[in-house]
């Protein structure tokens, strides 16, 4: 069920999402140099590597790593890339991967491919086994600010307890959270 689930979510909003989108990618080349995406190559279902598009938001020579390992990341921000990754509107093309099979609406994060730490403790725990999501547990809790134990924590508690109802929670406290902005460092 919650593959139909996102299949059809996924359908419906890029139905809904394509002229906005298309707006976006326009905007992003007429404000920095370099491809309209960024393709982020992420730690998926038990632990396969699978390459996630977002819109662009910093430039083309910024180091592979998370944004908060960066010794200045306000640097390689874009102007545009800003107030995309404030609003998270950087996320959007994640839908493709939802389509794809290769993430869930719900479910832990993505860990990037170099994060090592993080992808040995959800492993250890199990949830490798769980399709990473576009959002998740620990995502409305803390996002970027919580640390990877913490962040294992949530997922665990997500892998616990996870059912449709608790998807449609996490879906609409994120809504409340991006509209708020609550939980973006960078």
């Amino acid at each position: 069920m919650k593959r139909l689930f996102d299949f059809i979510g996924a359908v419906l909003l890029l139905i809904i999402l394509l002229l906005p989108m298309l707006v976006i990618s326009i905007l992003i080349k007429l404000t920095s140099k370099g491809p309209v995406l960024y393709w982020s190559d992420r730690v998926g279902r038990n632990n396969a590597i699978f390459r996630m598009p977002k819109f662009r938001s910093m430039r083309t020579d910024t180091q592979p790593v998370a944004t908060h390992l960066l010794e200045n990341p306000d640097q390689y921000i874009t102007p545009f890339g800003k107030w995309i990754r404030k609003s998270s509107i950087d996320e959007l093309p994640q839908i493709f991967s939802v389509l794809k099979g290769d993430m869930s609406f719900v479910g832990p994060r993505p860990a990037l491919f170099n994060q090592d730490d993080l992808v040995a403790l959800r492993t250890s725990k199990g949830i490798h086994t769980l399709v990473p999501g576009i959002t998740g547990w620990a995502q409305i809790n803390g996002r970027d600010e919580l640390p990877i134990p913490i962040k294992v924590d949530y997922d665990l508690y997500y892998m616990k307890n996870r059912s449709f109802i608790f998807d449609i929670k996490i879906l609409l406290l994120t809504l409340s959270n991006v509209v708020a902005g609550k939980g973006v460092t960078h």
